[in-house]
């Protein structure tokens, strides 16, 4: 299934994307894409229902984030080895972990606006996880079964809060509208294996990222497992897991940043597109 929201924000509802690409109206059957509904009982009820009677939605809505009431927004570094190479970076031992505030969540179309002060701004394409049932002290083996589903994430990032504000990379990766996530929450039985996903993402037209989650360091699964050994991982919870190369701190000889009237594109396969246009606060 392809789950969305829909609406205003602040005041999304909850639909589905039928097989013809419809989206249709889930107000008469769940309150909202979150918690209880991302459990497995939760996406059976969903399932279970004759897709065809579901009020067919007019005209075309904003699409806000594909997850409500987000718990944690948990994101993973430099996890792909590709990446961490045109970084100049050692591969990690363990998941690098960083936080990003869920006032950064907003819906995969809406703008990026730059902070005050913000000279680089940087695009990540990353596949997101979000989490269906409670995860603590999952093995490997068992930890795809906690998935409700897959989206895309974009993990905008301002480099210089990032790396030289002193403290944690949460400071270059919280910043409002950092967060873009969906369009859709695709359930892990469309997905199937989430280490064979192709993503790109373009900037004003140019193709700046290429990659697949193929070369990422620590799987999904071992992701899962990792932080489900540190912490207990609740429905809702969004994993970020990390990006390929051609983020724009990386270009040689010189980086190139985000500038305002800027646009991004992002696809990965099965989960849909973003499309984003960079403002900046006064």
């Amino acid at each position: 299934m392809k789950l969305v929201r829909y609406g205003e924000t602040g005041a999304e509802k909850p639909g589905l994307i039928d097989a013809d690409g419809t989206l249709r109206d889930l107000s008469a059957h769940v309150a909202d894409i979150a918690v209880d509904t991302l459990s497995d009982a939760g996406l059976d009820a969903i399932r279970a229902l004759e897709t065809a009677t579901l009020p067919a939605v007019d005209g075309t809505p904003r699409i806000g984030p594909c997850v409500g009431n987000i718990g944690k927004f948990l994101c993973i570094g430099l996890n792909y080895s590709d990446h961490a190479e045109e970084t100049g970076l050692a591969i990690p031992k363990h998941p690098i972990l960083f936080f990003k505030a869920n006032s950064a969540v907003v819906g995969p179309n809406d703008p990026v606006v730059k902070p005050r002060g913000s000279t680089q701004t940087d695009w990540e394409v990353e596949l997101g996880v979000v989490i269906g049932t409670a995860a603590k002290y999952v093995s490997e083996e068992d930890a795809l079964n906690h998935v409700a589903g897959y989206c895309i994430v974009n993990d905008v990032s301002e480099r210089h809060f990032q790396t030289q504000l002193t403290g944690q990379w949460t400071k270059g990766k919280s910043c409002d509208t950092f967060g873009p996530t969906g369009p859709w929450l695709v359930t892990r039985d469309e997905v199937g294996d989430p280490q064979s996903l192709d993503m790109t993402l373009d900037v004003n037209g140019k193709r700046m990222q290429t990659g697949n989650t193929n070369t990422m360091i620590f799987t999904v699964a071992q992701i899962i497992s990792h932080l489900s050994q540190l912490m207990t991982l609740h429905p809702g919870d969004v994993i970020s897991t990390g990006t390929p190369p051609g983020v724009g701190m990386g270009i040689k000889p010189e980086p190139i940043y985000l500038n305002k009237g800027d646009k991004m594109d992002l696809w990965i396969d099965g989960l849909g597109q973003q499309s984003q246009i960079v403002d900046e606060d006064e």
